[in-house]
């Protein structure tokens, strides 16, 4: 039998003044009694992911599997919670002797890792074993793990534009569909589209994109995605809209598209999974789709600096395997190396801190109907991801930039304007 409450063990290695009353399922609590947010642990195997696996995997496997559960916020928004929580250098991590003192206290027995939830994906040493990383048949695998998740989840939370990138706010009043459309408008005003030209959209997603260069600009579009789930919802959305005759969406590898001489090449999201390393393959396999003289824009997530930073363990082995992430200097330099010319770059980090928050009411207000679709704990895991996403573009741990360039021809004409038109 425990000498230690679960509770005041759990409470030792928090910040002292964290205003979060803890409760535990051996009747034991610890915090503020008049806290207005609360965490239980439900069960010994919650306490087994957290003592097994310490820090966020810890907490995200107990939160999934819905051994820790909380009270004064929704369980689709953790943004209460996790901003006083994610103060770090406030924790107070247990010496040798008071970590030996503390698993004495709860019993060695918890030191034996539960199984993991089913959402959770290979561990990194797993997936090196079992594919060299980014190849074309594990790139096609972890995008289907993220993307294929369900497209009425998909349609539930990101709304009507099912566009799962950075929104672009024009204002600070302006509502999420008005900010995604914006964001599709300043690109093809970026890339300077116009009627009967033709544009490449890599990782096209749902298709937005394409079907926005094609409705609104007259361009004969074609988007790529290595998610057959997006590719069908595409062509319907496109079937709707009645632009088949400009609009196309392949479920197809960006490496394999036959076509080339584009006058434009969009690339929405796609940077974060193809591999640091393989940032000179994928600006060259870009520009050699290109015309002389045509227009890329590079939109992805970026961190504040270019140090070599692996993604961390929750994001890596619940939301994005394989994501590598780095900063706009580096992506710069690749760009550049590849005989692509840079000629504007911008950064949207709070736009997408508010797309986050966006997206998050979208879950609660669906939430009922998200868990009939994919299981309350794809729910848990989506809340928890989408809100320390959130608070990791409002700390300035992670940026989202754009970088406009343009393959500039060998006698150095660019077809870029003196001053920026968009």
């Amino acid at each position: 039998m425990s000498t230690i409450k679960i509770a005041e063990a759990l409470a030792g290695i928090m910040p002292a003044d964290l205003p979060v009353r803890l409760t535990a399922y051996d009747g034991s609590s610890a915090g503020p009694v008049d806290a207005d947010i609360g965490l239980e642990l439900r069960n010994e195997r919650g306490l087994r992911y957290l003592l097994t696996a310490p820090g966020d995997l810890g907490f995200a496997r107990a939160w999934v599997a819905g051994d820790l559960v909380g009270t004064g916020f929704h369980p689709g928004n953790l943004y209460p919670v996790l901003d006083l929580m994610s103060s770090t250098d406030r924790w107070r991590i247990p010496g040798p002797a008071q970590a030996l003192e503390l698993i004495r206290g709860i019993g060695w027995d918890k030191l034996n890792p539960p199984p993991i939830p089913p959402q959770e994906h290979l561990p990194r040493w797993r997936r090196v074993v079992e594919g060299m990383r980014h190849s074309r048949a594990r790139d096609a695998e972890v995008i289907h793990h993220h993307y294929d998740v369900s497209n009425r989840f998909y349609e539930m939370i990101l709304g009507p534009s099912m566009t799962y990138t950075c929104a672009v706010y024009p204002t600070a009043d302006a509502t999420l569909e008005e900010a995604q459309a914006h964001k599709y408008e300043l690109i093809a005003r970026k890339l300077d589209l116009q009627p009967g030209q033709r544009l490449l959209d890599v990782g096209c997603g749902w298709g937005g994109m394409v079907i926005h260069a094609a409705k609104h600009h007259g361009v004969k579009a074609l988007g790529v995605t290595l998610s057959q789930a997006q590719a069908d919802w595409a062509k319907r959305a496109i079937d709707r809209e009645g632009l088949g005759d400009l609009a196309e969406v392949r479920f197809m590898d960006y490496r394999d598209v036959p076509e080339g001489d584009f006058d434009a090449v969009s690339s929405i999201g796609l940077t974060e999974h193809i591999g640091i390393r393989n940032y000179p393959a994928y600006f060259a396999a870009l520009r050699g789709k290109l015309r002389p003289q045509g227009r890329l824009l590079n939109h992805c997530i970026t961190r504040d600096h270019n140090r070599a930073t692996r993604t961390g363990a929750v994001i890596d082995r619940y939301i994005f395997p394989d994501g590598e992430l780095t900063g706009a200097g580096t992506l710069l330099v690749q760009l550049q190396d590849a005989g692509l010319e840079m000629q504007h770059a911008e950064n949207f980090r709070m736009h997408y801190a508010r797309t986050l928050a966006g997206w998050v009411d979208n879950l609660v207000d669906n939430w009922d109907e998200a868990v009939a679709e994919v299981g309350e704990g794809t729910a848990r895991l989506w809340g928890l991801y989408m809100v320390g996403s959130r608070i990791g573009f409002e700390r300035n741990d992670v940026q989202l930039t754009h970088l406009l360039a343009t393959r500039t021809d060998d006698v150095g004409v660019s077809g870029y304007p003196l001053r920026h038109t968009f």
